[in-house]
């Protein structure tokens, strides 16, 4: 299936979605789409994998240096909408240790505050 990423960048946020296969076919796209969602960069980022149909090694390489960048800028990362398949292998690959896994739009208080701690991130203040 053909790979899209759409992007949505607020002050404090960034958003995309994905779609289809992510693999080699997807690099040039998704790294456009990370480019555009960290260039403020935001607070949190957060990845919508509910379209996304397949993972495969390439796909996860791509997620690695994108966790490698948002760490490199301090904003964390949110994966939303893997399917069980999907939340498997986050975690058999330890993804799961570097970004937060939303399940039902909720994200795990203790899982939270071990990743505050992981990536050592001070407090942001107020913007306004």
């Amino acid at each position: 299936m053909t790979f899209s990423a759409e992007v949505l960048v607020t002050a404090e946020h960034a958003l995309v979605t994905l779609t289809g296969d992510l693999n080699a076919l997807a690099q040039e796209s998704f790294e456009a789409a990370v480019d555009r969602a960290l260039a403020g960069p935001p607070e949190v980022l957060v990845l919508d994998f509910a379209g996304v149909t397949f993972v495969n090694s390439t796909g996860i390489a791509l997620l690695v240096g994108l966790l490698g960048r948002a760490r490199s800028a301090r904003v964390l990362v949110t994966a939303r909408g893997l399917d069980e398949h999907h939340r498997h292998i986050f975690t058999i690959t330890q993804l799961s240790d570097f970004m937060r896994l939303e399940d039902g739009g909720t994200t795990d208080p203790v899982e939270a505050e071990h990743l505050d701690a992981v990536w050592q991130r001070p407090t942001r203040g107020n913007h306004g």
